[in-house]
């Protein structure tokens, strides 16, 4: 089914399908916190009566809003709030693989944290004003006990207010789950450039490798509901023994 809704900017009809008018009408109520991360939202009947659409149109959302890991379904249970504190969800951020044995949660080494003011640079990937408040942070990502990975990460100060290290050194997980507990802030998707570099004396020593070495540099501006970026990550990683793993579907 189609409804006809008209862009009062350009004096146009444009079509949008329902079950697409829906996913907005629950995509709202996430950002709103009516569902949390990790809570059920109603059957898929509840919703077809609420927004008095069929049970088939509400199933058509919910399936994108899944394949986009905003959902997840539970067979036998209903449908919930995707969350970083699911151990599955670990993975979708980070795509470092072991050349050899296991895939292993890393353990989060938090450096240093302090607060500063927005050059142009991080304003602009943050959409901020330049001089507006930004909290940096380092830390250093271990596999097995091995440094691998260098992040230095960007977060809008009126976003993350009351980050501090102490904080961070007494959270038990990932740094995404930490953001979604604490300060109730969700990434949802993510965008990265990568390229090669050779390692500075600062990050050869973090990494325990040779100055000069080859390094994997990644960028990552990631996101949260409404589209609005709360994460500029500029990170090393190690490759010696870990590789870039990236599924194309």
């Amino acid at each position: 089914m189609f409804v006809l809704k008209y862009d009062m900017a350009h004096d146009s009809p444009t079509f949008s399908p329902l079950y697409r008018q829906i996913r907005s009408l629950i995509l709202r109520g996430l950002e709103s916190g009516e569902w949390r991360p990790g809570e059920a939202i109603p059957s898929e009947s509840e919703l077809a009566l609420r927004f008095n659409v069929s049970q088939g149109t509400v199933r058509k959302a919910i399936d994108e809003m899944a394949a986009e890991n905003l959902l997840v379904r539970r067979q036998g249970k209903g449908t919930y709030v995707a969350t970083h504190a699911d151990p599955r969800s670990l993975f979708r951020f980070l795509r470092l693989v072991p050349e050899q044995g296991a895939l292993s949660a890393p353990v989060s080494v938090p450096l240093e944290c302090w607060r500063a003011k927005a050059g142009q640079e991080v304003a602009r990937v943050l959409g901020i004003e330049a001089g507006a408040p930004v909290i940096v942070l380092r830390r250093v990502l271990k596999f097995s006990g091995k440094p691998v990975v260098v992040d230095e990460i960007y977060l809008p100060g009126d976003v993350f207010q009351g980050l501090t290290l102490e904080l961070l050194k007494e959270h038990q997980g990932s740094l995404y789950s930490f953001f979604e507990t604490r300060f109730g802030v969700r990434m949802i998707r993510a965008e990265e450039r990568l390229r090669a570099v050779a390692a500075d004396r600062a990050s050869a020593d973090l990494l325990g490798v040779r100055e000069g070495s080859p390094l994997l540099s990644v960028e990552r501006v990631a996101y949260t509901y409404g589209d609005r970026a709360v994460e500029w990550r500029r990170g090393l990683y190690c490759t010696a023994e870990h590789y870039y793993h990236n599924e194309l579907i």
